[in-house]
């Protein structure tokens, strides 16, 4: 590969990215940087499956477990860590591997993001507290009345979305439909991505999916997320929307029972992966692709071509 490489890697949850993200850098003289929006979060390490220490001691591993639960991250904040991290690896003559199921993260970094400017803190928290008070179908009234073109395109329940839309028309006077038709702004154009997506079949991820949930249940992710409960933190919070913690939510919250409660995040999980799988597959153009999950011996050739 030319100079300024940058290698991604793409995949569902339980695709084994991480495994083979370790095992490139560790060929190739690599750092691993996260491209997982919950992965940047402290204090939940099982149920987002972030790198064990063990992993982390084999390569370097940066962008995991950055901020605080009661932080909000979003893609622009990650985008500029990432490219930060990235130029840092290639100073260092290491090749940066970019690894995450979050496919907004790794479509900024390859694409471009946005330049919609970022929300001010006043207004985000002033909109957040309009759904928290009253719910997101009253926002996307309100949403409605000043940019009835987006309201048309977003379903009354979809609380993040309509939150967004609301908030970039109070901040720019502008509809966002008309903010997404400029040019996407390119954070990193000196670039050369090699990009590997992990495409498994749907019956194998269901089986992955639910044995991984049953993993974290054994290596104590209850015990993690009631942590989290005791501090009563917003449920609005990205880091409160992780998958199987709403659903542990409900069971510490004695809404429902310890087994309807993992049954619920298993399903969910699952429902989730397809998501992910779906997104990945029409909408990332990789230069290899995985049709299984990785468990390890990636092709030695595919390997010489990256170095």
């Amino acid at each position: 590969m030319s100079h300024n490489k940058v290698i991604v890697i793409a995949g569902p949850t339980a695709s084994g990215k991480s495994k083979l993200a370790i095992d490139i850098a560790l060929y190739l003289n690599g750092v691993v940087i996260n491209a997982d929006s919950m992965q940047v979060y402290k204090d939940m390490p099982i149920i987002t499956a972030a790198p064990s220490a063990e992993d982390k001691e084999k390569v370097p591993h940066v962008l995991y477990e950055i901020y605080d639960p009661s932080f909000r991250g979003n893609v622009a904040l990650w985008l500029d860590a990432a490219v930060e991290q990235i130029r840092s690896a290639w100073k260092n003559e290491k090749i940066p591997v970019v690894v995450g199921g979050t496919g907004l993260y790794i479509e900024s970094l390859i694409k471009g993001i946005s330049p919609i400017p970022e929300t001010p803190a006043d207004i985000e928290r002033k909109v957040q507290k309009i759904i928290d008070d009253k719910g997101a179908p009253f926002l996307h009234k309100m949403l409605e009345e000043v940019d009835p073109d987006a309201s048309k395109k977003l379903a009354p329940n979809d609380a993040s979305r309509v939150k967004r839309a609301y908030e970039v028309f109070l901040s720019t006077g502008k509809s966002i439909i008309e903010w997404r038709k400029l040019p996407l702004i390119q954070k990193l154009p000196e670039a050369n991505f090699f990009v590997i997506k992990i495409c498994p079949s749907v019956q194998e991820l269901d089986a992955l999916s639910y044995k991984r949930f049953d993993k974290m249940v054994e290596m104590g992710c209850i015990d993690e997320v009631e942590k989290l409960y005791k501090r009563k933190l917003s449920p609005s919070l990205p880091a409160m929307k992780a998958l199987g913690v709403p659903e542990l939510i409900e069971y510490l919250s004695g809404k429902t029972g310890v087994y309807q409660a993992v049954q619920n995040a298993k399903l969910h999980t699952r429902q989730y992966c397809k998501r992910q799988r779906t997104w990945f597959k029409n909408r990332l153009t990789a230069d290899f692709e995985l049709p299984t999950c990785y468990k390890g011996n990636f092709p030695k050739e595919v390997l010489d071509l990256l170095k």
